[in-house]
């Protein structure tokens, strides 16, 4: 698992228990939903701080509320220079 599969895992996560769409959350959050679609497919590898500012606010999350949970909390940088 990578950081973009982490990303995508929360934003899943939280729309299932807001019950709010992807397209919804586009919507919501200023974005096209190609830019969330990619997000969550783990085509975007490195979306934008502002991108998933956007996106935390629609939770009404901070940013730093948004990144705060065990699965990017326990993710080690080593991890990911292993598999590069």
């Amino acid at each position: 698992m990578n950081y973009s599969d982490i990303y995508a895992l929360r934003i899943r996560q939280l729309c299932k228990n807001r019950k709010i769409t992807i397209n919804k959350l586009a919507t919501l959050a200023g974005l096209k939903q190609s830019t969330i679609d990619n997000i969550i497919r783990g085509k975007s590898k490195n979306p934008k701080v502002r991108t998933l500012h956007r996106i935390a606010n629609v939770f009404g999350m901070t940013l730093s509320e948004f990144l705060d949970f065990s699965e990017l909390n326990d993710y080690s940088i080593d991890d990911e220079d292993e598999n590069e």
